[in-house]
């Protein structure tokens, strides 16, 4: 008995010696807090695209923006937004030229523009396998069944190589846009100004290939009209006419270089078949490259190593002759080594994990609105004291976006041009109540919107002096105020379904909404929403489904009524209301007008806007634009978020760039202060394993004391 006493004792001892400080709620290895330079985040949707001639959420662009590069970049840190080259080397030489290509001598002889381009020397890929060469043929181009036994990732190849980048490599992207086995969004937007790009999209369409390498090998030998090569760093695109905003273009993802042996690599059939694809594994020459994909658990971001270095930005950059001089010539990017995302579906675990600082940023959902923010004397918005004492940083801004519930315009019952469904769509726009929806689901994070185009974008309708006259009326002391619900109810009657029933069937009108999302918070919306269109006495049926599903729905045109948003690719009226313009519809053209909405009046005046510079004549053409889609209702108009962020004091070089999607290279992380916090954050409790010790010990001695005694009483007798 005392031997087990004793070494009961002993590990007793050892369970309490081996209790430390450290955290025991680390989600990640000790080892890696501690020692590497990482950013930790999250997000809520897998990414769908990585492949960037198809990828146009902002999801994905999280992702692809830190590994391929465009051209041209915001500035991060100047207002007004500036573009800056990339790797371009230079911003580009823009020559007008005339319908004989001659440089046109005067402004009414304009037929064509002419971008001149270059690029910076000495930019390497990420080492790929699609690069490597043995005896100077592609090693992994033609892969056979036994070649892949092993393979089930692309880090499971063991050889890899690397190759500098050339013009080519943007003008086979350029190419690849035109491809319709590809989808890309925006080959219509391109058709319509790159000169021989449709000619090349017919030509390449129509052709019947044996197999995906000669369909490459026609795309690589074959060339678009407008698009021509002068050297290795140099080339050229001439579009149609002028079209300021093309230079927005060319800082955007659709324009990264992509090279054509990745392309072949990744054609395999073989490979298609373990899901190593380019919409999967991306190669690029930018700061980071993604070492692991799996969405239903994180995704990883490392450093390339081939990046060759960047300068941090300063206000003082500036350009002289196109050229990009900077400021700064010390602080070289990337800060960090590496970037973890998590897969976070439901807001309370990520909100844990950001106060217990496991994420180094997050937003600020509904539920936890109160415990982030509140109102000071002033009635400014600040951080709760909670959040301060843990040095939390907060910057808030009205983000270049706008949300909103589209209607399908291709649907037979809520679509259409006639004046039923038109009426249809006015009436239950009025009964939405998006103040309401502000504030039961933003917590007041958001101000109406009258049209498409938000705050700071030329165009915006402050819902003062300028408003949806559709849906509000000017009230007597000069302010604005929705129209009733019996002015809903009079349209409805007027589109012959009063109280809710169709008169040509004595039948409820039954109507469907597109949802996604799973949880209390996607529920709680559909039952407000419900409720909206209880308040007109129609029915409306909620179908939810994933994200990718939604997708399908909304390119196959069979969804009917669905929430969407836009974020602005760049800063300009064109890239809102083009979400609009015809022949950009989703169903018939692949483009970004979700809802198919298709006017002839308003497709002529954007033709006429979408090529101006700002101006008072601009101005005139966009309110009447909006005048149209404003009747015609093929959105229901909803808000413009406020952006709230988060930050923990230890990541620094944080900035609100609301255009920049490529800004995690500027990010730092100070490792010392987050160890600290996070040590004293998540300082472990042992009180509870302590008194179950003592019970533990208080057990023994009594179950020995009893055993000494009862030893005694069988002595005795």
């Amino acid at each position: 008995m005392k031997k087990i006493f004793k070494n009961i004792i002993i590990i007793i001892f050892i369970v309490i010696n081996g209790c430390s400080d450290k955290p025991l709620n680390n989600p990640y290895s000790d080892s890696n807090i501690s020692n590497q330079n990482i950013f930790y985040s999250s997000f809520q949707e897998r990414p769908k695209h990585l492949d960037p001639v198809r990828s146009y959420s902002s999801n994905e662009y999280a992702f692809i923006a830190q590994i391929y590069e465009p051209l041209f970049q915001y500035h991060y840190l100047k207002k007004p937004y500036e573009l800056i080259p990339l790797t371009a080397s230079e911003m580009p030489e823009v020559l007008y030229l005339d319908k004989n290509f001659k440089i046109a001598k005067a402004n009414k002889n304009i037929d064509y523009t002419k971008y001149i381009i270059k690029i910076k020397k000495d930019i390497i890929y990420q080492n790929h396998p699609a690069f490597y060469k043995e005896n100077n043929i592609y090693a992994y181009h033609d892969l056979s069944s036994k070649d892949l036994e092993n393979i089930y990732t692309i880090k499971d190849f063991k050889l890899n190589s690397t190759r500098e980048l050339t013009v080519d490599d943007y003008i086979y992207q350029i190419k690849r846009l035109a491809d319709s086995k590809n989808h890309s969004p925006i080959a219509g937007v391109m058709q319509e100004y790159i000169l021989g790009f449709k000619e090349f999209k017919d030509k390449l369409n129509k052709k019947k290939f044996s197999n995906t390498k000669s369909r490459i090998s026609f795309v690589k030998s074959n060339d678009i009209y407008g698009i021509k090569k002068i050297d290795n760093y140099t080339f050229s695109i001439i579009l149609k006419r002028k079209y300021p905003q093309f230079l927005y273009w060319l800082a955007m993802p659709f324009f990264s270089p992509m090279p054509w042996e990745a392309d072949l690599f990744y054609s395999q059939n073989k490979l298609k078949k373990k899901n190593i694809t380019l919409n999967w594994f991306p190669v690029g020459t930018g700061p980071f490259k993604l070492t692991e994909n799996n969405p239903n658990l994180k995704m990883v971001l490392e450093k390339n190593e081939n990046f060759r270095g960047e300068v941090y930005p300063s206000v003082l950059d500036k350009f002289k002759n196109r050229k990009y001089f900077h400021h700064n010539s010390e602080r070289i990017l990337p800060f960090i080594d590496k970037a973890i995302y998590s897969l976070e579906k439901e807001q309370i675990p990520r909100w844990n994990k950001f106060l217990q600082g496991y994420y180094d940023n997050s937003g600020i959902a509904s539920d936890n609105y109160d415990q982030a923010v509140s109102l000071n004397n002033s009635g400014d918005i600040t951080l709760t004291d909670e959040l301060m004492t843990k040095g939390i940083n907060l910057k808030t801004s009205i983000a270049a976006s706008t949300y909103y519930i589209g209607f399908n315009m291709l649907d037979p019952v809520i679509g259409g041009k006639s004046d039923k469904s038109r009426l249809l769509r006015q009436a239950i726009s009025i009964a939405i109540d998006y103040d309401e929806y502000i504030s039961i689901f933003t917590n007041g994070r958001g101000i109406i919107a009258q049209s498409p185009i938000p705050p700071g974008i030329a165009g915006y309708q402050d819902g003062k002096t300028e408003f949806n006259k559709t849906l509000f009326n000017t009230a007597e002391n000069n302010t604005i105020s929705k129209k009733s619900i019996s002015e809903a109810k009079s349209l409805l009657a007027k589109a012959g379904y009063k109280n809710g029933i169709d008169q040509k069937t004595g039948k409820p009108l039954i109507l469907y909404f597109e949802a996604t999302g799973a949880g209390a918070d996607t529920y709680a919306f559909l039952n407000w929403l419900r409720k909206q269109f209880k308040k007109i006495d129609l029915q409306l049926v909620t179908r939810v489904t994933d994200y990718n599903r939604f997708q399908e729905k909304m390119i196959n045109g069979t969804g009917q009524i669905f929430q969407w948003g836009w974020n602005a690719d760049y800063p300009d009226p064109e890239n809102f209301l083009f979400l609009l313009y015809g022949k950009n519809g989703k169903v018939k053209f692949g483009g970004e007008n979700a809802s198919n909405y298709e006017s002839k009046k308003f497709d002529s005046l954007f033709i006429k806007m979408k090529n101006m510079k700002n101006s008072s004549e601009r101005n005139f053409i966009i309110k009447k634009m909006l005048r149209i889609i404003q009747e015609d209702c093929p959105w229901i108009w909803g808000f413009h978020p406020k952006s709230f962020s988060l930050s923990h004091k230890w990541l620094e070089n944080i900035e609100n760039n609301l255009m920049a999607n490529n800004t995690l290279k500027y990010k730092n992380i100070n490792n010392d202060i987050r160890i600290e916090k996070i040590n004293k954050w998540n300082k472990p409790n042992y009180l509870l394993i302590y008194f179950f010790i003592i019970i533990i010990i208080i057990f023994i001695l009594s179950t020995f004391i009893m055993v000494r005694k009862k030893d005694k009483e069988n002595a005795y007798d």
